[in-house]
């Protein structure tokens, strides 16, 4: 008999119709999420659970599913599953890395651009049918040549950020736990500095940290008082890294010059104020969200869980079992 899995959500159909060929499946959000009171119900019986990073698999979660197996998160990061618990029972907790890694480089520099250059701004002017003349100061933005942009988490994402700065020839700075060594620092044109030096000398941020009890809020009230009165933030990372109120508090009083945002603190929800701020840019967590990206990712979470259920190693494990 084949094995029974819960995904929360259809995958793209690719991986769909992978998943069909090799075990059963139920899926328990069709026209929204589940609740946590629907996944832990339709989990009691199965082995394996495909999950978004919005399902929060917590230690209830878990200990609902006695015959459970393998937890195969579609995303990168995996902070909302209790990975110590997971692995306390046997259970392996994979992810998907890699694969959006230029998609979400590509996002950053999409934000980037739409905030130096007022992008978004200028597109509702237009469509509002604002347009009369060209004028000399409309929509003023910031040229990037010479500029230096501070990368806050140098890995796959941040490098692939780095990569493309180089045809803008700003200077590159990170802060990373982990330093580069001379050769990568060359690869990537990129000069370490510690957080502080670099809040304090960037003129463009891009957050790329993994979401872990040391960065939440690493860019804090106590801190965002350092940067730049003409610097802007990115971040394309997790929500919780920034403090949303102190961020909006901070653009509001004009002590920032600009914010582009694809992340939110407490998501779906948004700081009040950041959504009448003119000079933030912000996203629906968009930042993998290309056709090819995504169906890499659910064909990869797919995988990871039936390499699991047909008694092998997963591909993408997060832990070790």
């Amino acid at each position: 008999m084949k094995a029974n899995a819960l995904l929360t959500k259809k995958l793209l159909p690719e991986a769909m119709e992978y998943l069909k060929k090799h075990i059963r499946y139920e899926v328990a959000g069709t026209d929204r999420y589940p609740t946590k009171k629907e996944i832990i119900s339709g989990i009691k019986d199965k082995q394996g659970l495909v999950s978004l990073l919005v399902d929060q698999i917590d230690k209830e979660v878990i200990n609902a599913a006695p015959h459970l197996k393998v937890i195969a998160n579609c995303a990168v990061g995996y902070n909302n599953i209790d990975v110590f618990c997971a692995t306390s029972k046997g259970i392996y907790v994979t992810n998907t890395p890699g694969v959006l890694t230029d998609t979400t480089a590509d996002l950053t520099w999409a934000l980037l651009l739409s905030v130096a250059r007022k992008i978004p701004q200028a597109d509702r002017f237009t469509r509002q049918k604002k347009y009369k003349n060209w004028e000399l100061d409309l929509f003023l933005g910031k040229d990037l040549e010479g500029k230096q942009l501070g990368i806050i988490g140098m890995g796959r994402i941040g490098k692939a950020v780095a990569l493309r700065a180089r045809p803008f020839k700003l200077k590159t700075v990170y802060s990373d736990p982990k330093k580069l060594t001379p050769e990568e620092e060359e690869k990537y044109e990129a000069r370490y500095l510690p957080l502080e030096n670099l809040l304090k000398t960037s003129d463009i941020i891009t957050i790329h940290a993994a979401l872990t009890k040391e960065t939440h809020h690493l860019i804090s009230r106590k801190n965002i008082h350092l940067l730049k009165k003409q610097a802007f933030l990115v971040n394309v990372s997790r929500g919780p890294v920034v403090e949303e109120k102190a961020l909006a508090e901070a653009l509001e009083r004009g002590d920032l010059w600009g914010a582009g945002l694809d992340v939110y603190e407490k998501e779906p929800e948004i700081e009040e104020r950041l959504l009448s701020l003119d000079n933030v840019v912000l996203l629906p967590h968009i930042g993998s969200a290309s056709y090819e990206t995504r169906a890499q990712m659910s064909m990869m979470a797919a995988k990871n869980l039936v390499c699991v259920l047909s008694g092998k190693k997963p591909l993408n494990p997060v832990n070790k079992i």
